[in-house]
C-alpha cells in the first residue's frame, strides 16, 4: 500500500521514507491539504496530514468520496480538523499525542532570550558593520518572575529551565504539576500571573475556553516591560488587540513562533508577493517584536518521534487496535 503524505519539509522527507520503508511505500508532496488539493487523495486509503492542513467539512467530504479512511496527523494540536464530520464521514483520524516537549520549551527560551537581549537587530546591524550598542540594552533574568500558562509536559521542561535562570515561577492551570509545585512555583489565578510576571509564555492548548486567552484586558494588565512569547497555537492572542498595546510603546519585547491566521503564510515562501494581512505586516515592523513560522517543534529529535508515531497509528489502524492517539472514532463512554 502506497500512503501519500500532505505538507512534507524538505528536511522531512528522507525521514517519512526511511520510517514507513518496512511496512509502505510513501508519496511525499509538499502542497498542503486544502479544499484545492483534496482531490490529489482520490485512491488513497491512508493519508497522512500537517500541522497546517484544513481538514473542514468539504475536505473530508472530498476526501472520502475519494476512498480515504484514514488520516494520520503529523501533530498534536488537532484544533484543524472537524472531527464530528470526520466521525460522520467513519473516517478514522490519528493524531501525534506526545513528542519531545524540549523542542518546543527551549525554542521559546530562543524567542524570550532574542528579544530581551535584541539579538535580531544586532545581528543586523554588524552585517552592515555597526557595531554600537545603542538599543541593544537588555536585563538579567535572574532574580525575575516567569509566569507559565499551561504546565503540561512542555510547560514543565519551560518551567525547569526558568529555575536554572533564577527566576520565580509563577504557574496558571486546570491542574496543578506536582514536579513544577516541586522547583517552587506558585499556582495563582491568570490575573495575577499576568499583573506580576516579567516573562509570561504559553504552553496551553487552543480550545473554545482558551481563544485569546490573551485578550485586550490581559495585555493591559501585563506589566508595560513586559517580555510575552507564544510558541503554543496562535489563537491564544488577540493579535489586533496585541499590535494596539506596542503601537503604544509597551513590552520590552515580544517573541511569536505561531499566529491566528497563519493558514496560508506559515511554511511557504511569500517574499515575492504583495502582504495581504496588514495585522502581520504591522506586527513585524516592530523592533522589538520577532516572528518565527511555527518551528518550535522542528528538530531532528521532536520530528522524528512525530513520524515513528504516526506510522505506528497506520500500523494500529491497519490491524485494528485503538491508541491514545485515536481521535475518531470516538472512545466509547464509560
Amino acid at each position: 500500500m502506497e500512503i501519500l503524505a500532505f505538507g512534507v519539509q524538505a528536511d522531512e522527507r528522507p525521514l517519512i521514507e526511511k520510517a514507513f520503508a518496512p511496512h509502505h511505500d510513501t508519496r511525499c508532496l509538499d502542497v498542503f491539504l486544502n479544499e484545492d488539493t483534496a482531490p490529489i487523495a482520490a485512491g488513497y486509503e491512508i493519508i497522512s496530514t500537517s500541522v497546517n492542513a484544513s481538514l473542514n467539512n468539504r475536505v473530508l467530504q472530498t476526501l472520502a468520496a475519494g476512498g480515504t479512511q484514514m488520516i494520520a496527523q503529523r501533530s498534536t494540536g488537532f484544533n484543524n480538523i472537524d472531527l464530528q464530520v470526520a466521525e460522520r464521514l467513519g473516517l478514522t483520524v490519528a493524531r501525534v499525542s506526545y513528542y519531545s516537549p524540549y523542542s518546543v520549551a527551549e525554542f521559546a527560551w530562543t524567542l524570550a532570550t532574542a528579544v530581551n537581549r535584541r539579538i535580531v537587530r544586532a545581528s543586523n546591524r554588524t552585517r552592515d558593520f555597526d557595531f554600537r550598542l545603542d538599543g541593544l540594552m537588555g536585563r538579567d533574568l535572574r532574580g525575575r518572575t516567569a509566569g507559565v500558562l499551561g504546565t503540561g509536559k512542555i510547560g514543565e521542561a519551560f518551567t525547569r529551565i526558568a529555575h536554572g535562570f533564577g527566576m520565580n515561577l509563577l504557574g496558571w492551570d486546570v491542574a496543578e504539576n506536582p514536579a513544577c509545585a516541586a522547583l517552587g512555583m506558585k499556582y495563582v489565578e491568570k490575573e495575577q500571573l499576568f499583573a506580576e510576571s516579567d516573562l509570561i509564555s504559553l504552553h496551553v492548548p487552543l480550545l473554545p475556553a482558551t481563544h485569546h486567552l490573551i485578550d485586550a484586558s490581559a495585555l493591559r494588565t501585563m506589566k508595560d516591560d513586559a517580555i510575552l512569547v507564544n510558541s503554543s497555537r496562535g489563537g491564544l492572542i488577540d493579535t489586533d488587540a496585541l499590535v494596539s498595546e506596542l503601537r503604544v510603546g509597551r513590552f520590552t519585547g515580544v517573541g511569536l513562533d505561531v499566529y491566528e491566521a497563519e493558514a496560508g503564510l506559515f511554511f511557504l515562501d511569500k517574499s515575492l508577493e504583495a502582504v495581504e494581512d496588514d495585522t502581520l505586516a504591522r506586527l513585524v515592523t516592530f523592533p522589538n517584536v520577532v516572528v518565527t513560522s511555527h518551528q518550535a517543534y522542528y528538530t531532528v529529535d521532536a520530528v522524528s518521534q512525530i513520524i515513528d508515531t504516526t506510522v505506528q497509528n497506520v500500523l494500529d489502524y491497519q490491524a485494528g487496535r485503538r491508541s491514545e492517539n485515536v481521535l475518531v472514532p470516538a472512545a466509547p463512554r464509560s
